[in-house]
């Protein structure tokens, strides 16, 4: 038995669901999703809960419940309060800026990195900080990482896009290594 798929999910104010011909439908102030409801399960509104129920007993019916089960929580929540990554960057010239609807990074390269917002997420820039949010939390993941991929942070010196609160664990330079070994 799933211990994520048998809790019921609740329904907050303002976020309406509907289920209709396998696809599962949410609405709420930050936009619409829908998403295909999974081989051996069923969804089920009731009020203010929906629960998501196995209808088989093989493995892959269990792995669907509980799949099915977080992926309309992700949808709940992304209508309602929306979902948000932070990208920092680091390095000497490195910057973001907002063009339009683009993101613009200058990362050392010859040429400016444009990056084009996709439909659905929000990316603004505060000095070295890009901020993307969106109601679809596999989208502003997604995004971040494609972000994070022009430029990852090098272990030498720590240049680079990485997440907030990411830990770039650096390595110790030729100077450093050949110091030590020539003794």
């Amino acid at each position: 038995m799933s211990k994520v798929g048998k809790k019921p999910i609740m329904i907050p104010q303002g976020v309406t669901v509907t289920v209709d011909g396998g696809m599962l439908q949410v609405k709420g102030k930050e936009g619409t999703l829908s998403l295909p409801v999974l081989p051996h399960t069923a969804v089920e509104v009731k009020d203010t809960t929906l629960t998501v129920t196995s209808t088989g007993t093989d493995l892959q019916a269990r792995a669907n419940w509980g799949t099915m089960r977080a992926l309309a929580q992700n949808a709940v929540n992304g209508v309602s309060a929306g979902f948000t990554k932070e990208l920092e960057i680091q390095g000497v010239g490195f910057r973001a800026s907002m063009e339009g609807n683009n993101l613009v990074l200058s990362l050392g390269f010859t040429h400016p990195v444009k990056f084009e917002t996709p439909a659905g997420i929000k990316i603004s820039v505060e000095k070295s900080t890009i901020k993307i949010a969106g109601a679809d939390r596999n989208l502003v993941g997604q995004v971040a990482a494609q972000i994070r991929a022009y430029k990852k942070p090098e272990p030498y010196k720590g240049k680079g896009i990485r997440y907030k609160g990411e830990v770039v664990k650096m390595k110790a330079g030729k100077k450093v290594a050949g110091a030590t070994g020539a003794a």
